[in-house]
């Protein structure tokens, strides 16, 4: 029994002393292999499974007592894995990206407000939640907010927008003088989503991918430089937004459902370039989809294009159309090309202008030619004449129909004429053109020839030319002889 007893001591002093040995020789630790790599202190190995370093909350991590320099742990809430820098006295995450985004909140639904935003409270003066600008803010969850948020150039994102709901019952969401970014997200409640008031036209908002539904009004926009909604689901609302004063607004395949009340959008004031495309606009009742009847001045160009308007509006229409600057049936004015399915098509290809008159049998419209070789611009002196424009304006007295695209393009023109040499006139042989700013275009000369003045005689016009906006064409004739009279009994001119 003693021999036994000596020997186990005898073993275990020698494998402490082999052990105290390795140790002062290599000063290192090997898991999984017994050659450890020279340069480390702890070599683990495996092709088979992994190292876990320790896992704690966010809040478990925060309330580690004096944490050492270069401590590493990960955090379950934020998925990352932090390490804290003595230095700077705060932890960071270990980011694959050099310029990765360092701060980050996550609101959850059971969170508290006036906690997990006391310091944005605090910037608000306990009115509103300030937001911090370097800050992304993820909502988790429904999260119903107590005050206004003031974006102050953040990010407010959701990550599911079916899942994730911002709601407030009253008052003003989104509030301040500052834009930011609004994304992924349900709005609900009945208030005013957006009351943004910009000065200076130097602000950004861009909101995209979300639904709002159920607002008492969507609210108001103004004095921003760039406004960008994309792919937004409008549903049950009193009364949409307003956008006043905006340098650029984009407005990307919003859909706005016909169970909406009220105005959907409304243009005031003055923008620099205005695009809506894509999506649709379903009016009910006294509903009305776009509004502009305020007469919104456009500095540059005003696009809408590939918007479905369709429903039945009563009382209501799906454009609200400016009073000044439009033609007969149309909506907008010669600053916008509007192609969507159910209003009419507003472009300046689109641009047509129509004059006709048409004089009792045994009258017409008496044009002197007193010099032949020199053309005398036909001046029927009436007020009687039938026209029709879109983009033209007609001078029915002289026949003149004036461009008023502001696009150039080629115009095509076509008509006809008809005349007879009045007995205070000659017969023979008449020429006439079209004329472009008083100059007549050759290639559309064509003759008329009349041997009594009892002679009717018509001819075909036609003919193109390129027109800038306020360029003009009208009718003009020629005489082969000394000097000649006609009287014009009948004139139809079309530009298209």
């Amino acid at each position: 029994m003693r021999k036994n007893y000596f020997s186990k001591k005898v073993l275990q002093a020698c494998v402490l002393f082999f052990m105290i040995i390795t140790t002062n020789v290599f000063a290192q630790v090997g898991i999984g292999t017994i050659t450890p790599h020279a340069s480390s202190v702890l070599d683990v190995s495996s092709t088979t499974q992994g190292m876990l370093t320790p896992r704690m909350t966010t809040v478990q991590r925060a309330a580690i007592a004096s944490p050492a320099d270069g401590l590493m742990v990960y955090d379950t809430d934020l998925k990352a894995f932090h390490y804290y820098n003595s230095s700077a006295a705060t932890w960071t995450i270990i980011n694959s990206s050099a310029t990765g985004r360092l701060k980050f909140k996550r609101i959850r639904s059971t969170d508290v407000l006036a906690t997990v935003l006391a310091t944005e409270l605090a910037a608000g003066g306990g009115t509103k939640y300030v937001l911090d600008s370097t800050t992304h803010y993820e909502i988790n969850g429904t999260i119903v907010f107590n005050f206004p948020i003031d974006l102050n150039n953040a990010s407010l994102i959701g990550v599911d927008a079916n899942e994730d709901i911002i709601v407030r019952s009253s008052g003003f969401l989104f509030d301040g003088t500052t834009g930011g970014t609004v994304k992924n997200l349900t709005i609900s409640g009945a208030c005013t989503v957006f009351n943004l008031i910009g000065s200076g036209n130097t602000q950004t908002i861009l909101f995209r991918d979300s639904i709002v539904s159920g607002a008492t009004s969507v609210g108001t926009i103004s004095g921003f430089n760039l406004v960008f909604f994309s792919i937004i689901n409008y549903s049950g609302n009193t009364t949409g937004i307003t956008y006043t004063n905006i340098t650029r607004v984009l407005l990307s395949n919003t859909v706005w459902f016909g169970n909406n009340l009220g105005t959907f959008e409304r243009f005031t004031g003055t923008f620099s370039l205005l695009q809506k495309q894509g999506g649709f606009c379903e009016v009910n009742g006294a509903a009305i989809g776009v509004d502009v009847f305020a007469n919104p001045t456009i500095i540059g160009d005003a696009v809408m294009e590939t918007v479905v308007f369709t429903g039945t509006p009563t009382t209501g229409k799906f454009v609200n159309a400016y009073t000044t600057g439009t033609f007969a049936g149309y909506n907008f004015n010669n600053k916008w090309n509007v192609r969507c399915s159910g209003i009419p098509t507003e472009v300046d290809a689109s641009a047509t202008g129509e004059f006709s008159v048409n004089y009792p049998p045994g009258s017409g419209a008496p044009i002197t030619i007193t010099n032949s070789g020199t053309p005398s611009k036909i001046n029927l002196a009436t007020t009687s004449a039938t026209t029709s424009n879109f983009r033209f304006t007609t001078t029915t007295n002289d026949a003149k129909m004036v461009y008023l695209g502001l696009k150039k393009r080629i115009i095509k023109f076509s008509g006809s004429l008809s005349f007879v040499a009045d007995s205070n006139g000659k017969t023979g042989i008449y020429i006439f053109y079209i004329a472009k700013n008083g100059v007549v275009i050759g290639q559309t000369k064509i003759y008329g020839f009349t041997n009594s003045t009892t002679d009717t005689v018509a001819i075909p016009l036609s003919g193109s030319t390129e027109l800038t906006t306020n360029d003009f064409i009208e009718v003009f004739a020629d005489y082969l002889g000394t000097a000649g009279q006609i009287k014009v009994t009948s004139l139809t001119l079309t530009a298209f």
